[in-house]
């Protein structure tokens, strides 16, 4: 009987509850490959690039070398060259950003009808976003923008027009931003459209009914909810779009006053070789990223947290 109630008192013992920094090590153990190879590969070069941007460091006088302190960054902002290269860097952001969400929300808000083919058209408006950036570059500078043989100045000379601008001597900052507005604009509709189709639905059909027009209800309706998804997409879009290269070096090769940063980051580090000054300019164009990043990040979390409600 002793034995029958000792077996007993075993079985019916709770398992031992594992301490709790030991469950939460159990948890995050299988992730720490992921973020150790994340951390080599992105912030170890980072940290590397930090410290070579206080640094005085040309290749091409590899005996004067040393510390700079701030010397680079005041550079980057006292240069003629490199402090137009951020203006070009705002203005080229503001404008694709600004451009691609209206178009983008024109879009949206016209695939968020009901229509024959819209599955197709759907498709074909998302596939400028698929194509590789350099290869779009490259379509607009040669298929449309070639003063000789582009398609613009062939729809000219279809129209009788005589004139046959070259386009991307007559407006080089135009060409770029229209390159990269085709390019985005479906990335902006994308997300104002997931923002439309998330709009409940029982208010329009009661401003309907109480005889509100269209445009009404976009006033007071539909954009209120989009804001949250405007400022996603124009976040998102400012991220990608301040870090540009390949549109500006391969329509206009950064010249006719349409280099932004990173392309003058390229030519400071492999033409100038002033690899300080370039690290410097690194530096800025990555903590500007960041805290755009930042604003992103609390407008997804604030998009979350109304969809829990």
């Amino acid at each position: 009987m002793a034995v029958m109630t000792r077996e007993r008192s075993v079985v019916d013992r709770p398992p031992p509850v594992p301490r709790k920094g030991y469950s939460k090590w159990a948890r995050r153990a299988p992730l720490l490959p992921a973020l150790i190879f994340l951390i080599i590969v992105t912030q170890l070069p980072f940290v590397a690039t930090l410290v070579i941007s206080f640094m005085k460091w040309n290749s091409l006088d590899p005996t004067n070398r040393g510390f700079a302190g701030f010397d680079n960054y005041v550079n980057v902002f006292t240069d003629p060259d490199l402090r137009s290269s951020v203006v070009n860097t705002i203005v080229l952001t503001a404008s694709v950003v600004l451009i691609s969400l209206v178009l983008g929300l024109g879009l949206a808000l016209l695939l968020d009808k009901k229509f024959a083919g819209r599955g197709f058209v759907r498709t074909m408006l998302i596939a400028p976003f698929l194509v590789v950036p350099v290869a779009a570059a490259l379509i607009w500078k040669h298929v449309l923008y070639n003063p000789e043989y582009g398609l613009f100045n062939g729809i000219l000379n279809w129209l009788g027009f005589d004139a046959q601008p070259d386009w991307i001597s007559n407006m080089p900052m135009s060409a770029v931003v229209l390159s990269l507005v085709w390019q985005w604009t479906p990335f902006m509709m994308l997300i104002l459209l997931a923002g439309l189709q998330s709009k409940p639905i029982e208010p329009v059909e009661a401003a309907t009914i109480d005889g509100a027009s269209s445009f009404q209800i976009f006033r007071y309706l539909t954009f209120p909810h989009l804001r949250q998804y405007l400022e996603l997409g124009g976040l998102l879009g400012s991220i990608y779009i301040v870090q540009n290269f390949d549109a500006v070096f391969t329509i206009t090769s950064g010249g006719l006053g349409t280099a932004n940063l990173p392309y003058m980051i390229y030519q400071t580090f492999y033409q100038a070789h002033e690899y300080g000054e370039a690290s410097a300019a690194g530096v800025i164009v990555v903590a500007g990223s960041i805290i755009i990043a930042t604003f992103a990040l609390r407008t997804v979390s604030s998009l979350f947290k109304e969809e829990k409600r």
